[in-house]
C-alpha cells in the first residue's frame, strides 16, 4: 500500500501523518510551533518528527509517495517558499521545499493550507459531491480553499482565497497587515479572544468568550452575532464572486455550531444577490482537525 505524510504549519502548532490511498490516517503526532527559533531550525525538527514517524510505524521508504505541506500564506507553492505569513512572524522567504527535499528522497510539494483542507473536504470530506465549492477556515486566522468547475483554484502564487484579508468593517480598526477592518481581524478565533477580553476587562481565550456567549453575557452576545453577521458577509461575497453550490466551514471557531451556523444562512438566504446563489448550502466540515494533514498529504496522491 501507497502512503503520503501529509505536514500542517500552524501559527501554533504543526500536525503530521502518515496516510493510505484511502484517507485513513494511519499514524499521527502533533508538535509545537516555536516561533522563538530560526524557521531552518523549526523546519529540521520537522523533517526529524517526520523520520521518526515513519520508522515508528514501520514504513519503508518505497512504499512514500511523497512529502506534501499545507502552510499559511503568503506563499509561493510554486517555487516552494513560504514568502511571509503573519502568523508565522519570522518565516520570511523561507525555501521550505528545498530544505526538506534535502533530508528525503521522496517528491515534496507545498500549498496553501486551506486549499489543502479543501482538497481534503473534496476527497473525503463534506464535498465529495461537489465541483463548485468553497473551503472556509476559522481559526487562528482566516482563509479559503476554492473549487471551481472541479480544479482548484491556485493563482498565479497560489494564494487565491486569501480571504482573510478582505475588507469588511473599517470601523474594527486596523489589522496588522495595514489595512482596516479585515474579516480576520475581526471574526478569527484570535480576533474573538482579544475582542472579547476587551469587552469583558479580563484576559479570555477564544473558548471562554463563547461560553459567556452561551450565557448571555450582554455585550459579548452583541459582539458574537455581530462576527456571526460578518462571517455571514463573508459567505455573501464569496457566493456572489465564484458562484458555488456549497460552502464548507471548518476550524476551531465553527465548533461553536448552530449559532454560527443558522445565522451565517439566514445572511445569506436574505443577501446572496442570486436568487439561486441564496439557496447556497452552507455546512459544516467533516474531516474537523484532521482535514489539513489529509489535505497536505492528498497533494502528493494527486499530484
Amino acid at each position: 500500500m501507497e502512503y503520503s505524510i501529509g505536514v500542517d504549519i500552524g501559527g501554533t502548532k504543526v500536525a503530521i501523518a502518515i496516510v493510505d490511498h484511502h484517507g485513513v490516517v494511519v499514524g499521527q503526532t502533533v508538535i509545537p510551533t516555536d516561533l522563538s527559533i530560526k524557521p531552518e531550525k523549526m523546519i529540521t525538527i520537522i523533517n526529524e518528527t517526520i523520520a521518526k514517524l515513519i520508522k515508528d510505524n514501520s514504513i519503508t521508504s518505497e512504499y512514500v509517495k511523497g512529502i506534501g505541506i499545507g502552510a499559511p500564506g503568503p506563499l509561493n507553492s510554486k517555487d516552494g517558499i513560504i514568502s511571509c505569513p503573519p502568523n508565522l512572524s519570522n518565516w520570511i522567504d523561507i525555501p521550505i521545499v528545498e530544505q526538506v527535499q534535502e533530508y528525503f528522497s521522496f517528491p515534496v510539494i507545498l500549498e496553501n493550507d486551506a486549499n489543502a483542507a479543501a482538497l481534503a473536504e473534496k476527497w473525503l470530506g463534506a464535498a465529495q459531491e461537489n465541483n463548485n465549492f468553497a473551503y472556509v477556515t476559522i481559526s487562528t486566522g482566516i482563509g479559503a480553499g476554492l473549487f471551481v468547475d472541479g480544479k482548484l483554484l491556485g493563482g498565479s502564487r497560489g494564494n487565491a482565497g486569501d480571504i482573510g484579508h478582505t475588507v469588511v468593517d473599517p470601523s474594527y480598526g486596523q489589522c496588522p497587515c495595514g489595512q482596516f477592518g479585515c474579516l480576520e481581524f475581526i471574526a478569527s478565533g484570535t480576533a474573538i479572544a482579544r475582542r472579547g477580553s476587551e469587552i469583558a476587562g479580563k484576559q479570555l481565550s477564544t473558548k471562554q468568550v463563547f461560553d459567556l456567549y452561551n450565557q448571555d453575557h450582554k455585550e459579548i452576545k452583541a459582539y458574537v452575532e455581530d462576527v456571526f453577521r460578518i462571517i455571514g458577509v463573508a459567505c455573501v461575497s464569496l457566493i456572489n464572486t465564484i458562484d458555488p453550490e456549497k460552502i464548507v466551514i471548518g476550524g476551531g471557531v465553527s465548533k461553536v455550531g448552530a449559532p454560527l451556523f443558522d445565522a451565517v444562512r439566514t445572511y445569506v438566504s436574505q443577501y446572496a444577490l442570486n436568487p439561486g446563489g441564496r439557496k447556497t448550502e452552507i455546512v459544516p466540515a467533516v474531516l474537523d482537525q484532521n482535514a489539513g494533514v489529509i489535505g497536505a498529504a492528498a497533494l502528493s496522491f494527486s499530484g
